[in-house]
Formats: structure tokens, sequence, C-alpha cells
């Protein structure tokens, strides 16, 4: 499956962005989602996941009551909607599929990736 992420920008602290992630393939809704991110000289992680139906999602610790991931299986496509966004949100932005059961915050289980999109929240 190919990933294709959209929506990033520039933003303000207490405001909001909506991320994209348009996946090729007809078999989509067979892989959990994970919205990742990397900012400068940090390691790259996990802040979103969703299993395959959307029954089930899951938050890091930093982001949970202010971002939501969904998606829609129809359109092949996962969200990631960012409310209430700080400075310390400001990253690259990557949305990743697994093939697996469920969601995992590892990045390394995660086989496909987007190409990135630039998140920057100033203060």
């Amino acid at each position: 499956v190919q990933l294709q992420a959209s929506g990033g920008g520039l933003v303000q602290a207490g405001g909001s962005l909506g991320l994209s992630c348009a996946a090729s393939g007809r078999t989509f809704g067979n892989y959990v989602m994970g919205w990742f991110r990397q900012a400068p000289g940090k390691e790259r992680e996990f802040v979103a996941g969703i299993n395959w139906s959307g029954g089930s999602t899951y938050y890091a610790d930093s982001v949970k009551g202010r971002f939501t991931i969904s998606r829609d299986n129809a359109k092949n496509t996962v969200y990631l909607q960012m409310n209430s966004l700080k400075p310390e949100d400001t990253a690259v932005y990557y949305c990743a599929a697994r093939r697996g059961p469920g969601v995992v915050i590892a990045y390394t289980s995660y086989e496909y990736w987007g190409q990135g999109t630039q998140v920057t929240v100033s203060s």
C-alpha cells in the first residue's frame, strides 16, 4: 500500500489542524493505521492509532483529549484532527500502516509509511 499524507502547516498555539492520509490499493480496510511524529533531534514517536474497523483508537498521553484519529475505509483515508495545539507538537507527522491485528506503538512494527507532512506550532 502507498500512503500520501497532507494537511500540515503553520498554526498558532491553541489552534487546530487536520491531517489526511490517502492510501492506494483495495485492501485499506485490512490495515491498522497509525500517526507518528518526529521533531528535530528526537526519535520518531507514536501519536495515535486506529484498528481496521475504526472501532478502537489509541493515543499517546501527550495528545490524549486534543487529537482525534479516524478513518473512512470507503475513501481509503485516515485522518488526524489536532486541536489545542502546543509548540511542542511541532514535528514532521507521518502516517503508517501495518497488517497486524492491533495497534502497536513501536514504529518498527509498521510496514508502510507516507512521506511526512510538517506541522509547526508557533507560540
